[in-house]
């Protein structure tokens, strides 16, 4: 199983690095490999939007590994926590980027945002 995670950025060279940069640190950390795939872009609305899946294993591995602060983190959930640990990260850099698991966002009457 995958998380998928729809990703809005205003600067999709940057974020997308930033995004590897921490999920590669995260798969070293719990002694993974290929844990994750990002798309291509789209850009619209001034945004870029694009998909990052993650495997369930990395998101378990990354609970386990946290322990007690990674129930903590806001969200109900892995999934949910997940994000908030990746929003965390991203807080750290100057970018504007939002997550939203895109199964959600499908089943979402409100739309892209």
């Amino acid at each position: 199983m995958r998380l998928n995670i729809n990703v809005s950025a205003t600067d999709y060279d940057k974020s997308s690095k930033e995004i590897i940069r921490t999920l590669s640190g995260l798969e070293e950390m719990v002694h993974e490999k290929d844990g994750f795939t990002i798309t291509d872009s789209e850009f619209a609305f001034g945004w870029h939007f694009y998909v990052v899946s993650v495997r369930s294993d990395l998101v378990q591995k990354l609970a386990d590994q946290m322990g007690a602060d990674f129930s903590k983190l806001k969200g109900k959930g892995s999934e949910k926590k997940f994000l908030s640990w990746l929003a965390q990260k991203m807080e750290k850099t100057s970018l504007r980027v939002k997550f939203a698991i895109k199964e959600e966002m499908e089943s979402s009457k409100y739309g892209i945002f």
